[in-house]
């Protein structure tokens, strides 16, 4: 039988303050101002941004977010480490932590490491009270619901004070996209909610419907909310890598990518979306959920299948390597000891996110060539960008060292007798830079690699300087 939930839900926990469980339970707050929603982390530190009076200070960036932040923050919002309470007095549980690649043991490289899935799992088994609808939001492998549910229901039979305990496990994954994520949550394309149990849908329907039409929120099984998420993010980075692969070839022929892009984006059966080429895609999920799919494609025993999908993998991996290479020919067969000015960190713009993002690579690439680079991003800390290159900066880039990195918030200053300047995020900031001024101050003879094709021609036509850009 059917567990018949409360009418309505008025306190909301969140596991996990991160980039998925932070913007999603703002946006929440923002439109269900009746209900109290509490996102909860084990990290102290992270908590205590959230907190911060200075809206800078959240340790998620996103354009739109400290607007909201400011306005229900202690009101209906509220961020805390104190994750028994916020569990004890919920009605609903959203699910939102890290399910990163597993390092070791079976699986490893391929299959989701679901350690904080199962601790989060565990901890509302232990301090839910009453009936508690339970929804998966990070992004995990089909069948984690099972798994969850195994969990919430393993003191049944042994504790009495668990008896008056039940739980519904629902899946709902996020489809939000880093850098307009706000924008995505107020407006989503679709929101998906899995399960079987009509109570707790209509509830988590109920909140979604405060903002969103009901024609846009589906519903399906358990397994096909989650293998969704998977799927979605798998075709996504199909394109991508599709078009990566293209670019390489019109280098080659003399065709543009732009005007390639443009012309199969005009056929409304493939559309314009994710046709743009780049150095490769990065973020949190695409990698990730793709080696998810090959894991259990193989798992069952479609290895043809799982070799399809993962060929998106290594066409990002030669990407990424072949943009390095590209760099150190051009610059005669050598960067050491060569500055080498890097514009963008994050893996795209309007996020301070760089998991997985194609500038750690390609800097490993060129300081392991002996290369001296000096790294700007507008939001991306170099605290952040020496923890993802696994090497602490060199306080004075002059030296002679090779192989070393800094940090600079003076692009004009780092170009003055540099060899290269490499655009790897598509930074605003980035598209309308003096570049007759910065070329000038550069070592002749001087290179821009534009690996996202921000830059007109005409702005560097009069420039003294050699030009790459991508598919080109």
């Amino acid at each position: 039988m059917k567990n018949e939930v409360k009418n309505e839900v008025k306190n909301i926990c969140c596991l996990g303050a991160g980039y998925v469980g932070g913007p999603s339970m703002a946006i929440i707050a923002e439109k269900c101002l009746e209900i109290k929603v509490t996102v909860v982390d084990l990290s102290e530190e992270r908590i205590k941004k959230w907190n911060d009076e200075n809206i800078e200070n959240l340790p998620v960036y996103e354009p739109g977010l400290g607007e909201i932040i400011s306005k229900r923050r202690n009101k209906n919002l509220f961020f805390s480490t104190d994750i028994k309470s916020a569990i004890k007095s919920a009605d609903m549980i959203f699910i939102a932590v890290n399910t990163p690649t597993k390092n070791e043991g079976f699986g490893a490289g391929f299959a989701s490491d679901l350690t904080w899935i199962e601790s989060s799992a565990r901890q509302i088994e232990e301090y839910a009270e009453g009936h508690t609808i339970v929804i998966e939001k990070s992004t995990v492998p089909v069948k984690t619901a099972s798994i969850i549910q195994t969990l919430l229901d393993s003191k049944k039979n042994i504790s009495v004070n668990a008896k008056n305990k039940t739980f519904t496990v629902l899946s709902s994954p996020e489809f939000l996209a880093e850098g307009s994520a706000i924008n995505d949550l107020r407006f989503p394309d679709r929101i998906l909610l899995g399960g079987d149990d009509e109570f707790a849908i209509k509830a988590l329907k109920d909140i979604y419907k405060k903002w969103i039409p009901e024609e846009k929120i589906l519903v399906t099984n358990l397994w096909s909310s989650e293998l969704s998420k998977l799927v979605a993010n798998s075709f996504l980075a199909q394109r991508i890598s599709s078009i990566n692969s293209i670019s390489a070839l019109c280098e080659v022929t003399g065709a543009k990518i732009n005007e390639i892009s443009q012309s199969i984006g005009s056929d409304k059966r493939i559309g314009n979306k994710f046709l743009k080429p780049g150095p490769g895609f990065g973020g949190s999920c695409f990698q990730k959920d793709i080696l998810n799919l090959v894991y259990l494609c193989r798992y069952y025993g479609l290895d043809e299948v799982a070799n399809y999908w993962e060929q998106i993998i290594n066409l990002n991996n030669w990407q990424r390597k072949r943009i390095s290479k590209l760099i150190v020919e051009k610059l005669l067969n050598t960067v050491n000891l060569k500055k080498i000015v890097i514009l963008g960190f994050s893996y795209k713009p309007n996020t301070n996110d760089t998991r997985e993002s194609a500038a750690i690579y390609i800097c490993k690439d060129l300081i392991d060539n002996g290369a001296k680079l000096l790294i700007h991003d507008p939001q991306t800390t170099p605290s952040q960008i020496e923890k993802d290159l696994c090497r602490k900066q060199s306080l004075n880039i002059d030296e002679e060292i090779n192989g070393c990195w800094t940090h600079t918030n003076d692009i004009n200053l780092a170009s003055f007798k540099s060899d290269a300047i490499v655009i790897l995020t598509e930074w605003d900031a980035y598209k309308n830079l003096d570049w007759i001024t910065l070329t000038n101050l550069m070592r002749k003879p001087s290179w821009i690699f534009d690996t996202r094709s921000i830059i007109e021609l005409h702005q560097i036509e009069k420039a003294d300087v050699n030009y790459w850009g991508i598919g080109k």
